[in-house]
Parts: structure tokens; sequence; C-alpha cells
């Protein structure tokens, strides 16, 4: 399963628990038996990280809404971490959703 994957699982049960909000969207999307609904998104989640590279900044004190272990690229030639591709491993990642993070301060300026 790849990261999207996981992570759109994950948003899914969020959403059903109340933890994260909907966009208001509704998405396509397929279930085992090939079946076609449409679901209403679920708010963004993302890592610190992956925030910031989209040009926003997780606020202070801000504590993340779930956590659950990702796809991760390990920069190591280590055989014990190493899977079929050679360089993958699972790690926990944090998750904060869309209305705990804000724009950096250039893309404020510029918005």
């Amino acid at each position: 399963m790849k990261n999207e994957d996981i992570i759109f699982s994950n948003r899914i049960e969020l959403m059903k628990k109340g933890v994260i909000g909907k966009t208001g969207k509704l998405i396509p999307v397929e279930d085992e038996q090939g079946n076609k609904k449409f679901i209403e998104e679920p708010e963004q989640i993302h890592t610190y990280a992956e925030w910031k590279r989209r040009g926003f900044t997780v606020r202070h004190g801000e504590k993340a809404v779930s956590q659950f272990p990702i796809w991760k690229r390990s920069n190591k030639a280590n055989e014990e971490r190493s899977d079929a591709s050679g360089n993958m491993f699972m790690k926990t990642a944090f998750f904060f959703k869309q209305s705990q993070v804000e724009p950096t301060e250039e893309i404020a300026a510029v918005g």
C-alpha cells in the first residue's frame, strides 16, 4: 500500500470519528467489488514537514490529530530495515489537520 492510500484511509476514519472535518466536496471511491460511490471528502492532513513543503506552518502549541505508520525512505544502506525496494521502511508519523496550519509569511504576503 502506498502512503497516499494509507493517509486517505486514515483520513476517512478520522472523519467518521469526528476528529477532522469535511471539505464540503464529494469524491468518487471504489469498493472491493468495483462499485463506485461518492463520499464526502475529509479535511486534509499532512505531516509537519509536508505542510512546510506546501508553504504552511503548524500553529504554535498545536498537537497532532493522529499518528500512524507510513513509508519512509532511508538514506542508509541498512539490510535490517530494507524491504523489497531496498531502502524503504515503515515509521510512525504525526499528522496535523488543515485547520491547525497557517500560510508562511512568504505565502501570506503573495496571497
